[in-house]
């Protein structure tokens, strides 16, 4: 789980979701990091990886059908154009996404929480079911990479993001 450089007010939640949502992770700042996700996702293509029936709906079933009532009856969430996510549900408070593929089902959840100065700032959780031996091997491989290099250079460009909006 991940703080967010996203300090703001009670109703900057939206914009937070709106941000996340636009965000292009192999565009970004950071060169090393969008990289590794240029590479990721060519490797993915050629290996089917990404393939239509390695994911939502075909190798698994979305998580949405399994939501309580009141999230399933919530609006999904916005569209991810530049991203293989699938918004499951969008609170006042909180988003869910999901992904799949050959490799893992996955989910990224979004929160806006106090920070305990009476501010709000955004909190993420990604919550990864690896799918097999392929799945928890690959997971295994990347695992530095996501922690040393991807996740930090995310988190800098998302505050530099949020910061030039707030501009």
């Amino acid at each position: 789980m991940w703080a967010l450089p996203t300090p703001g007010g009670a109703d900057d939640f939206p914009r937070l979701v709106r941000l996340i949502a636009s965000g292009e992770p192999s565009r970004g700042s950071a060169r090393a990091a969008g990289t590794l996700w240029a590479i990721r996702w060519k490797v993915g293509k050629l290996l089917g990886w990404d393939a239509p029936d390695a994911g939502l709906g075909a190798r698994v079933p979305t998580l949405r059908d399994r939501l309580p009532e009141d999230l399933r009856d919530a609006p999904s969430g916005p569209d991810l154009p530049a991203l293989p996510f699938t918004s499951l549900y969008l609170t006042d408070a909180e988003w869910a996404a999901e992904i799949a593929n050959r490799t893992m089902h996955g989910v990224m959840h979004l929160g806006w929480v106090l920070d305990g100065t009476g501010c709000y700032r955004g909190q993420m959780a990604v919550l990864v079911k690896p799918n097999g031996l392929l799945g928890a091997g690959y997971m295994a491989a990347i695992k530095p990479f996501r922690h040393l290099i991807v996740y930090p250079a995310m988190l800098r460009e998302l505050g530099r993001r949020w910061r030039s909006q707030s501009a």
